[in-house]
């Protein structure tokens, strides 16, 4: 009896151990159950993207003011900095000296008319008389001689009037342009002196333009940009400022300059933008953004759809419930979209969330595109 007992148990025992295995084999063959994942149709349409090139603005006018006539500053009209228009008066320099030297070049002019006036009466009166024969001829060519001393007298007075005037006038300095105004480099009192004493800097402020250098090959782009008719209707071309804010106002393709420099390879632009508010100062450094769209069709696909592995970036691609890993080669970045030049074909389904799960070959379980799946949805790249 005891005997009888101990088979049964052994049997129980051996049973049990064949049902695990079994249970253990059925779960093997079945496998890890679907990750569930969310994925998009690669489509095809005409990308819009924008080039960056770093760029500085420039002044279309700026003149450095220098004094004309040698003196001291008597008046400073201006303030630093401030917007100055054409013809607004900026400085002054001690005008007594040009002014007396003025009055006596009238004076002298006045004196030299004076006697071309009488030079004139003489050469009448003796040319009457030489008709008659009562007069020396010898006479009436002294005096036709004096009359053209005279004439020559006047014209040098008249030169040195208008010489002495320019002086005079040069004693004020007048804005060239409509623009703004630097910190003055002079004060009251300063003592300046003709062609070398600098007194300020003037820069016209509106409209302002934007230089940069782009590579020699895209010449012919910016050529054909040039002679475009749509310059300054669209959103072509626009900086973004220091602060990585979009200036409010576009841009118009001014010029390209004569010459590619040999060195750089590169050619200088011009963009002409209106400055209105002047938020835009001589020298401030910018990014020129140019609008380009696409000869061709490109495929997009969300940025956040592809992993970066040794430096190369691929996708999953979803097919008959199963996720295949795909190498792909990219373009350019649009916002949260990426170009895919390789890799893929228009209609793949490609996975956009739930990829952290994924190997190749796994099963998946698709779900709406934005639903949240299972697992983390983070990823790198």
């Amino acid at each position: 009896m005891k005997h009888f007992i101990l088979v049964l148990a052994l049997l129980l025992v051996v049973s049990a151990l064949l049902s695990s295995c079994s249970v253990n084999k059925a779960a093997e063959q079945k496998g890890p159950p679907p990750v569930q994942v969310s994925v998009v149709e690669v489509k095809t349409g005409n990308a819009t993207y924008h080039d960056e090139f770093p760029a500085t603005v420039v002044a279309l006018n700026q003149v450095d003011l220098r004094a004309e006539v040698s003196g001291y500053i008597t008046d400073i009209s201006v303030q630093d900095g401030q917007h100055v228009v054409k013809g607004m008066k900026l400085y002054s320099i001690d005008r007594q000296q040009y002014e007396a030297a003025y009055d006596q070049a009238r004076a002298n002019l006045n004196v030299a008319k004076s006697n071309l006036a009488k030079s004139q009466q003489d050469a009448d009166r003796y040319a009457d008389l030489a008709k008659n024969d009562a007069v020396a001829r010898q006479t009436l060519e002294h005096a036709q001689a004096d009359l053209e001393s005279a004439k020559m007298q006047v014209a040098a007075a008249e030169a040195t009037v208008k010489s002495v005037e320019t002086n005079l006038r040069y004693s004020v300095i007048y804005s060239p342009f409509d623009g703004t105004i630097g910190g003055s480099l002079v004060k009251l009192g300063s003592a300046v002196t003709t062609g070398q004493t600098v007194l300020n800097t003037i820069s016209s402020d509106d409209p302002i333009a934007v230089d940069c250098a782009v590579d020699e090959k895209l010449i012919t782009r910016f050529n054909a940009l040039l002679q475009s008719s749509a310059n300054g209707k669209d959103s072509t071309l626009m900086i973004t400022l220091p602060d990585q804010s979009l200036y409010p106002y576009l841009g118009h393709l001014s010029f390209l300059d004569r010459s590619v420099d040999s060195q750089t390879g590169t050619i200088r632009i011009r963009i002409v933008f209106p400055n209105p508010k002047r938020l835009l100062k001589a020298g401030l450094t910018c990014n020129l953004r140019v609008r380009t769209t696409s000869a061709s069709a490109s495929m997009l696909i969300p940025y956040k759809a592809v992993t970066e592995q040794m430096g190369e970036y691929f996708v999953f691609a979803v097919k008959e419930n199963k996720a295949m890993q795909r190498r792909v080669m990219l373009g350019m970045n649009i916002d949260d979209m990426v170009i895919v030049n390789k890799g893929l074909q228009p209609g793949d389904q490609i996975v956009v969330e739930g990829m952290q799960r994924l190997r190749e070959n796994s099963l998946v379980l698709v779900t709406p595109a934005g639903s949240k799946p299972s697992g983390d949805n983070r990823h790198g790249i």
